[in-house]
């Protein structure tokens, strides 16, 4: 059996075919500037372009950054599911859109085969009401589904899992801190294998500083910056999103190599941004090991949580006291992709871990499972690459 996995972003597609059988990926690739002057014109026309690098596929999984309170799990997309999807998109507006653009251009082009929606809020839907609910007019929420969601679930889920097999713990009885840290960044709390707490609220807009994002700040800025500017809501949203955070800050970079390397040539607002996403990560881990209580491994996945050993040095710096001691020549050597890492120190009380994240094989699995009618709840589902004997698809 082999199944598409299908990630549409506003200008972009990235995709993976896997032979479930052979365990193998057979073809992998990106489209991009779709939409753009001198790229494809559509989603339609760009998976149209792919089907004829692609074997014959027997099912699609799409990527769906919001599934609001609805879905709590994947779900084969029925016409009734793809009318809630869209009744969501106004919570997700830069992902939504072009998510929906995607699934409804692929059953255009494969329209016999089923589609199944992977929802990035699934994952956190088990956080506990106090968690998820925002000091403002509870109105608010009951009328707009203004609440925390959280995102990145398909990472969180997949770390966490592989970081129990690490520990040789059941998943049930493991207490993890998980940060994604690649241009989005998200933390988790999850205590006993669920999310009770995570980072990214609404939208993934709050949080962590991120490559172009904010993160956490006063409303009041936007209010105060409104009265100055004469700001509209549409101009915010591109601020916010696309202008702030490391890039806001340097003026001129949102990638950390680049950011590193002026830093170490002695830009003082590159390092500051270092310096503020430092910071910003370790108020939200110290905030989460009140959290959980208890501590057995901090996970460091996505692309700078997997190579950038300088940022993980920093932030767990003066963490000792704290139960996290990192050995700093395992720290240094971990750099890839590919390999999973203990990183602690001999005696650190608890592990630190880096673990390179694989949401397409989440994405592989829950899709195949629905197919074979074998899948549940995330919860309630058990994993392959939850198996000690596990090894990591290339």
């Amino acid at each position: 059996m082999k199944i598409l996995a299908l990630n549409c972003g506003s200008s972009s597609i990235k995709y993976k075919v896997f032979a479930w059988g052979k365990q193998e990926v057979l073809v992998e690739g990106q489209v991009e500037r779709i939409g753009i002057a001198d790229g494809c014109v559509s989603h339609e026309v760009a998976l149209k372009q792919i089907l004829k690098e692609l074997p014959e596929i027997a099912a699609v999984g799409h990527r769906v950054v919001h599934g609001g309170e609805k879905f709590k799990s994947s779900m084969l997309i029925t016409p009734e599911v793809l009318e809630e999807i869209k009744k969501v998109k106004d919570l997700a507006p830069l992902h939504n859109p072009p998510n929906i653009e995607g699934i409804e251009s692929a059953q255009k082009v494969w329209p016999k085969i089923p589609h199944i929606a992977v929802f990035d809020t699934a994952f956190h839907q088990t956080m506990p009401e106090i968690a998820y609910t925002y000091a403002v007019p509870y109105e608010w929420y009951k009328m707009y589904g203004v609440r925390r969601y959280g995102f990145h679930g398909t990472s969180h889920l997949y770390v966490s899992r592989r970081a129990a097999v690490m520990l040789k713990k059941p998943v049930a009885e493991t207490n993890v801190i998980t940060m994604h840290i690649g241009n989005g960044v998200s933390i988790a709390a999850i205590k006993n294998g669920i999310s009770v707490d995570t980072s990214m609220g609404l939208t993934p807009l709050e949080g962590a500083v991120m490559g172009t994002r904010s993160g956490d700040i006063d409303p009041g800025i936007l209010l105060f910056m409104i009265e100055k500017e004469g700001f509209y809501a549409d101009q915010l949203d591109n601020i916010l999103n696309k202008k702030s955070g490391l890039f806001g800050i340097t003026g001129k970079y949102m990638d950390r190599r680049d950011i590193y390397k002026s830093a170490e040539a002695g830009d003082q607002r590159a390092q500051l941004a270092i310096d503020i996403e430092v910071y910003r990560l370790k108020k939200y881990l110290g905030a989460y090991l009140a959290v959980l209580g208890k501590l057995d491994a901090l996970v460091f996945t996505a692309g700078a949580g997997e190579k950038n050993w300088k940022l993980r040095e920093r932030v767990l710096e003066g963490c000792e006291g704290l139960g996290l001691v990192l050995d700093r020549e395992k720290n240094r050597v971990a750099k890839s992709h590919e390999v999973e890492a203990d990183i602690s120190f001999p005696g650190s009380q608890s592990k630190i871990l880096v673990i390179p994240t694989d949401e397409e094989r989440v994405f592989i699995e829950d899709v195949v499972a629905i197919l074979e009618n074998r899948y549940d709840v995330h919860t309630k589902f058990t994993y392959s690459f939850e198996r000690p004997d596990y090894q990591r698809t290339k």
